[in-house]
């Protein structure tokens, strides 16, 4: 007896139709756990897409110097012996600059005080930098100009600040030359910046910023935060960042007390921890599909039984072992495509709500995930019908009819 695929694929279509309940319930199984494969590796690809697009925005070739020698094996010895560590001064920034390697620096100073305008006031955190920040850090101004190019040791009373601040202490009045009091200071507004997000920790649009030298007069202090440094490309960064850790271990008497973090390191840093929780949801996530198959062996079990007339006829007619598990075969693979197919749908909607919800998060499944929970689906559907149909085919056909 010769079977055609067409009547393979109308034989499964007829038997799925044919007990609709049981249909539907191995259906919405499997497009559950496709679902859950797509939405959960989609929510770890985004999270890696964020942070690695916030890391970008940062600046590019981006070398970060901070106070203090520390390595990931342990602890730094000089914390363990209640030392200080020596601070980053603006002549140790101005060193940095003898590297044709290095485009651009910029110091950084950080702190937080009151600011005050017309009876109006509130606590702003203060970034103490220089001209070069501008660029380095990608941001915009919407208003004015940002600070002037001048020596980094010159203390000049002008600021920028951030749109927030802007809204809360000047409305929707003039703001360009305006005299903003930063604690027992005062400062002229020459710019507003454009740019939203968080910078070194802190909303940029809550933030005002100063000259480096002003900011180190406000808060009285000699020492930097840390020293943003620039490479003029990609290629440059592993020497620029050899040429910092030996120059400014000649300044210190010869001791190493600064820690150098390339962007590339620290991104690449993410990027293996998000992957691996992607690949790590995604592969719990897949275990749903496990418990899918073990569902279809089940129902197709039961199927065998309740057909038992209709495969004892088949083989009555000739058809041979090997034909009748390919029927029963061709019954769940088609199921678990449908299923697969209902779990790419589902999950492409769940991701499309999550993009809604969370705007800022591309939420957005990996090729490898698509292509994998339906290959898994197919194979969990092939996997585990194989013990009901390898029982059908060992059916006799003259028990079968009498329905035993």
């Amino acid at each position: 007896m010769q079977i055609l695929a067409g009547d393979i694929a109308r034989f499964a279509w007829r038997a799925l139709k044919g007990y609709p309940a049981r249909t539907l319930l191995m259906l919405l199984a499997m497009a559950i756990g496709v679902a859950a494969v797509i939405m959960l590796t989609a929510l770890g690809e985004g999270a890696r897409r964020y942070v690695t697009d916030k890391f970008s925005s940062l600046g590019t070739n981006l070398i970060i110097v901070l106070p203090g020698y520390s390595e990931t094996t342990g602890l730094n010895p000089t914390t363990l012996m209640g030392e200080t560590p020596r601070a980053l001064t603006l002549n140790d920034a101005l060193a940095l600059l003898r590297s044709q390697r290095v485009r651009r620096i910029a110091p950084i100073n950080i702190g937080s005080v009151n600011a005050r305008y017309k009876g109006r006031s509130r606590e702003a955190v203060i970034i103490g930098s220089n001209h070069e920040l501008l660029a380095l850090r990608h941001w915009q101004i919407a208003q004015g100009q940002f600070l002037p190019q001048t020596d980094l040791d010159r203390a000049t009373s002008v600021c920028i600040i951030g749109k927030k601040i802007r809204e809360e202490l000047f409305g929707p009045g003039r703001v360009l030359g305006e005299w903003l009091r930063l604690g027992d200071r005062r400062f002229r507004v020459i710019g507003v910046l454009a740019s939203e997000g968080r910078s070194i920790g802190v909303d940029v649009q809550n933030t005002i910023i100063v000259p480096v030298a002003s900011a180190q007069q406000l808060f009285n202090t000699d020492s930097l935060f840390r020293i943003l440094i620039e490479a003029r490309n990609r290629t440059d960064i592993e020497p620029v960042k050899q040429f910092v850790i030996d120059t400014l271990k000649a300044r210190h008497q010869g001791k190493r007390d600064v820690t150098v973090i390339t962007q590339d390191a620290v991104l690449a840093t993410f990027d293996r921890i998000l992957s691996a929780l992607t690949y790590a949801v995604g592969g719990i996530a897949a275990i749903s599909l496990a418990v899918a198959g073990i569902l279809i062996m089940n129902v197709m079990l039961v199927a065998v039984s309740q057909r038992t007339a209709e495969i004892g006829l088949l083989k009555a007619l000739g058809a041979a072992p090997r034909q009748i598990i390919l029927l029963i075969l061709s019954e769940a693979i088609l199921l678990s495509a449908l299923g697969a197919g209902a779990g790419l749908l589902l999950g492409g909607l769940g991701n499309a709500a999550l993009r809604y919800a969370f705007p800022s998060l591309p939420a957005y499944a990996p090729t490898w995930a698509i292509i994998g929970s339906v290959a898994v689906a197919l194979g969990a559907g092939l996997l585990f019908s194989l013990l009901p149909a390898r029982r059908a085919a060992r059916l006799d056909p003259v028990m079968a009819l009498s329905g035993r």
